[in-house]
């Protein structure tokens, strides 16, 4: 399974390359904190599989990159995704590294 950091998710964004950020936490969970992220709970990511397009990279994150490591390992299971990366220890990691403001839980 391929995976970035949040410093090479950070250097993404201030680069403005063309990603997708998927948020597979629950809404409660998003509430509290994100990054901006389109929310796709981990229950509903088989009635929104077209939300994870294949002609770009694809970050899937998660509190602490768990629960989006098993979704990506289900969509390359079945769907034969190749564009997804895990975002290594998740929102938390965020919170610590890059955006030590954000409240973390």
């Amino acid at each position: 399974m391929k995976s970035v950091t949040v410093q090479e998710l950070k250097s993404m964004i201030d680069a403005g390359e063309d990603i997708k950020i998927i948020d597979v936490r629950e809404q409660h969970e998003f509430d509290l904190v994100n990054i901006g992220a389109q929310l796709i709970p981990v229950s509903q990511i088989a009635s929104n599989l077209n939300s994870f397009p294949t002609d770009k990279k694809v970050i899937v994150h998660c509190r602490s990159g768990a629960r989006s490591a098993q979704v990506i390992a289900l969509l390359e299971a079945q769907k034969g995704h190749k564009n997804l990366y895990n975002l290594t220890g998740g929102i938390l990691a965020w919170a610590k590294e890059i955006d030590t403001s954000l409240p973390t839980y």
